[in-house]
């Protein structure tokens, strides 16, 4: 089992919430010992081999397992072992509805292609690998569901929990964010279709990237009600995590540092790319709200000040770089204490900024013909189109060597 899940860099040990598990062919039981903390060896079987277990789900998170009457979610990684040598064959997921009447109106969202099951019904799903398996999760429930099409793409949005929100204002809003992605590095979209899971609770704020979909968690408060005329600042905020989340669908789920492809996920993978992925990202994430118009420039200046106000206030930012923020990530980016402001910086804030300074120095010095978004689209044309690992160093050196492809579409 997974010792950790793409996109949140640190050992979260999902084998812990194994409760139990045992082993069978179809007429004996067969004996089974724990290798190490997430693996373990079954004697050989003279047939099928059915594995049985049991897992804890009370994570209520975007990286998570959850499940209780209310609602269940899961990502793969907390919940699908991998057969060792089978990691490209595909995957077949049954998904059953739960006895009673209290449940006769759950439904399923998900990503993952079906198999036999009916659009958000119970039933077979289909993943090409243990890769893709893991990167669709799913949420069982009820939910409200709002729809529309971004450059021909279909795009749902499934939202779990109390809320009163404009669907059709959110619907449209999130069509002009998505269509300007698309556009941006270029049609068609890597996605046959796209789902975004919202988690509404009275306090919340995150997300999670994946390659058709994305799981986001967010106060009640912050999407927009009927009504509403302004982007309030909440709503801006939630705007700007799905912004951010789509635009991971390029940068990091299809270019992706070299380190990732293929994962590892039984421990830490370094590199030192992170600042790219996250950084740029959270550069492209707000300033995409702008270029829709959905927030005027007054609102967009608020928020780069914001970001540049919080990388000044820590002394962090003296003492470690955005790449060796990277690498940190397993020790100490995600396991912060009270002496993190003075030890480390955000490779996602002064990320954005080493981001903001680059598009402007490039603009600068090619008197315009030149720019972030031209490099970006350099990259996706060099190592997202082609599934190539993005190796350290080659993003520096091509923003130096921007004459070479400078005017390429």
């Amino acid at each position: 089992m997974p010792a950790w899940i793409p996109g949140s860099y640190m050992i979260r040990d999902f084998a812990r919430n194994v409760v139990s598990l045992s082993a069978k062919t179809s007429h004996r039981s067969l004996s089974v010992s724990r290798e190490d903390k997430n693996t373990w060896k079954c004697e050989p079987s003279d047939g099928p081999l059915e594995i049985e277990y049991e897992v804890y789900a009370w994570d209520y998170s975007v990286r998570g397992a959850h499940l209780d009457t209310t609602h269940g979610y899961f990502n793969g990684t907390c919940v699908f072992l991998l057969p060792l040598g089978r990691e490209l064959s595909p995957c077949i997921v049954q998904i059953d509805a739960p006895q009673g009447d209290e449940y006769a109106n759950w439904r399923v969202a998900t990503s993952m292609e079906t198999l036999d099951a009916q659009p958000h019904g119970f039933g077979s799903y289909r993943a090409e690998s243990y890769d893709e398996l893991i990167d669709h999760p799913v949420e069982l429930g009820r939910f409200d569901i709002g729809r529309f099409d971004a450059c021909a793409v279909p795009h749902e949005v499934a939202i779990t929990g109390k809320h009163r929100a404009d669907m059709p204002r959110l619907c449209a809003d999130l069509s002009r964010i998505c269509e300007h992605h698309i556009r941006f590095f270029g049609e068609p979209a890597p996605m046959q279709r796209f789902l975004f899971q919202v988690a509404v609770a009275g306090d919340g704020y995150g997300g999670l990237e994946h390659r058709a979909s994305t799981s986001l968690h967010c106060s009640r408060t912050d999407l927009p009600k009927r009504g509403d005329v302004d982007v309030s600042p909440g709503y801006r905020a939630f705007l700007g995590l799905c912004s951010h989340e789509y635009f991971h669908s390029w940068n990091v789920k299809r270019i992706k540092p070299a380190a990732f492809s293929p994962y590892r996920l039984d421990a830490e993978v370094y590199t030192r790319q992170l600042w790219i992925f996250e950084g740029i990202t959270s550069y492209y994430d707000d300033l995409a709200l702008r270029r829709c118009g959905l927030i005027d420039r007054d609102a967009y200046l608020e928020l780069l000040a914001q970001t540049a106000t919080r990388v000044q206030r820590g002394a962090g930012r003296f003492r470690q770089s955005v790449a060796d923020s990277s690498f940190d990530a397993w020790t100490r980016f995600y396991k912060q204490d009270e002496n993190s402001p003075n030890a480390i910086v955000s490779y996602y804030a002064k990320g954005s900024l080493v981001a903001l300074a680059l598009d402007l120095l490039l603009r600068r010095e090619t008197q315009g013909q030149c720019s972030l978004d031209l490099l970006m689209r350099e990259l996706w044309n060099r190592y997202g189109k082609t599934d190539l690992g993005l190796p350290d160093g080659v993003f520096e050196k091509l923003a130096e060597q921007r004459d070479a492809w400078l005017g390429k579409p």
